[in-house]
């Protein structure tokens, strides 16, 4: 039951995701005159129409996952039918650049307000890229943590391996002095040749045990690192939450660009895809995992693949929304626009790349289950 409830909510979120986009594309479309001649409901080829409304067909197609918007004229080949009433190209430049960044404006949208219902209703605590900058949100207020030394790992064959310190532990006293950063440790060990050691292990760490590690040169043999422990979010006002979610955006926004730019240099260099880059395969574990965790990892989960698919289709690669930008910020410097055949071979071949990246994320996904 949990394997099919996780196909469904891993269903929903692609196909409303996309969705979501593709409304933009539609929405701005008909604003600008443009005319749209489909909107599809998941990707050809078609199984039927559903409706017509305003001039559009509205389908249900075969391939059941996101959805498309076909604009009149978008990939013409020639002037006349490119520039013909109701066409894309026939709209004004600015028209054109509202219509191609419509779609990711609403996945941007719509996950700041899914990140606003998070932090105010579900009290999220926000992305920190370091211990430094919880502390700094804790003396602010943001979030409530005690920051705390964790005992990381235990060296084979270290003082602390052979009379049993626990791993995954937290260590909160030095024969008595309390002990609150890593570096706290050395000078609390120094000269000794053992030391006793007051961890917190087990269950939700409330298990105490004092034990007696012999030291070698003032080192007990264990690898450790500041931990945030109870952490908690206070009750936000919906202004703090906003602030929050613009906060959250821009740092997802910079881990995804950094991402992206560590998986081309690796395939440039090695031909892999790097660690921490998925494509479906690990967006449907993703999906498993956060459906267990509840509905509101669920739906942070869902805010931040929003995100992402705003940050990839704005990047000026062809056939991407970014990649159409660029034509159209040509036509408005060289106030004409570029060679249409140039343009659309362009854009058939950045989608073959795309296609081939996606297949190549997806092949490494796989190898990782194994």
């Amino acid at each position: 039951m949990t394997v099919l409830l996780s196909a469904l909510a891993f269903f929903i979120l692609l196909t409303v995701l996309v969705l979501i986009h593709e409304w933009g594309h539609f929405i701005a479309a008909r604003k600008s005159g443009v005319t749209v001649e489909e909107f599809g409901f998941g990707l050809p080829p078609r199984v039927k129409t559903l409706f017509w409304k305003g001039g559009t067909r509205f389908s249900l197609n075969w391939i059941p996952f996101g959805g498309f918007v076909r604009l009149q004229g978008e990939n013409a080949d020639t002037e006349a039918r490119r520039t013909a009433p109701g066409s894309f190209g026939r709209a004004s430049i600015p028209a054109r650049i509202v219509i191609l960044t419509a779609g990711v404006a609403m996945n941007f949208l719509f996950a700041i307000l899914v990140f606003t219902l998070g932090f105010s209703v579900g009290r999220w605590t926000p992305t920190y890229l370091s211990i430094e900058e919880m502390q700094a949100a804790a003396d602010r207020g943001e979030i409530q943590m005690q920051l705390s030394v964790l005992i990381d790992d235990v060296i084979s064959g270290g003082g602390a391996a052979q009379v049993g310190v626990p791993p995954t532990s937290i260590l909160t006293a030095i024969d008595g002095q309390p002990v609150r950063t890593p570096a706290d440790v050395p000078p609390l060990q120094a000269g000794k040749k053992t030391a006793k050691y007051t961890v917190l292990t087990g269950e939700n760490f409330a298990e105490e045990k004092t034990i007696d590690v012999p030291l070698v040169e003032g080192k007990s043999g264990v690898s450790l690192r500041s931990f945030p422990r109870d952490l908690q979010s206070p009750q936000r006002s919906f202004l703090t939450a906003i602030g929050l979610s613009l906060r959250e955006a821009k740092v997802m926004t910079e881990q995804t660009v950094i991402g992206m730019a560590k998986l081309f240099t690796s395939l440039a260099r090695t031909g892999r895809v790097p660690e921490g880059i998925t494509g479906i395969v690990g967006i449907a574990q993703l999906t498993h995992a956060s459906v267990q965790e509840g509905f509101m990892t669920y739906l942070r989960l869902a805010a931040l693949l929003s995100l992402s698919l705003a940050v990839l289709n704005i990047l000026p690669l062809p056939a991407l929304d970014g990649g159409r930008l660029l034509f159209v910020l040509f036509e408005l410097v060289r106030r004409r626009p570029a060679n249409r055949r140039f343009e659309l071979m362009t854009n058939a071949i950045g989608f073959a790349f795309l296609v081939l990246l996606i297949l190549l994320i997806t092949y490494h996904d796989i190898l990782r289950l194994f």
